[in-house]
């Protein structure tokens, strides 16, 4: 089952957000702090609580979270130069380390479509790091394509 995320999900994301932050530490040690926590549970709190910031979780029968999809509303209705459109932007996807290749993750993103699609969205959006070749190949199956390309120089 996929549903907005609750407070009582709060252990469920930082278990799975620590699983997200070992995959990029673990591909750029130079970017990446190793057991840091993205956000503490009052900043969870926060963004569980704003509307323009949704949660997704997948849970089972006992509600344990084996996936989310951390979003954001991006809009551009009154942007000086692009074009009046709002934009849904993955900033996180996580499928739980022991659960991937049950189709979870294919079952959030396509939820998040819908949720797009059905809110009045013109795109989703997200960005994934080179480093994570198995998210990259994902993405691809789910027919993502390029919108930009982010390019580094390490001096």
């Amino acid at each position: 089952m996929i549903r907005h995320a609750e407070e009582k999900d709060i252990d469920g994301l930082n278990r799975l957000l620590e699983q997200v932050l070992m995959v990029h530490y673990e591909g750029r040690p130079d970017l990446w702090r190793a057991n840091a926590k993205k956000y503490d549970d009052s900043q969870l709190k926060e963004i569980l609580s704003d509307e323009s910031r949704p949660i997704f979780v997948c849970v089972d029968e006992a509600d344990f979270v084996q996936g989310y999809a951390f979003c954001v509303v991006e809009d551009f209705t009154n942007d000086n130069v692009r074009a009046p459109k709002k934009s849904l932007y993955i900033d996180d996807l996580c499928v739980d380390e022991n659960l991937r290749g049950k189709h979870i993750g294919t079952s959030l993103y396509n939820y998040v479509l819908d949720f797009a699609k059905s809110n009045g969205f013109y795109n989703v959006t997200l960005n994934v790091w080179e480093s994570n070749k198995s998210a990259r190949a994902f993405y691809d199956a789910m027919g993502l394509v390029p919108l930009k390309t982010c390019l580094e120089k390490i001096l």
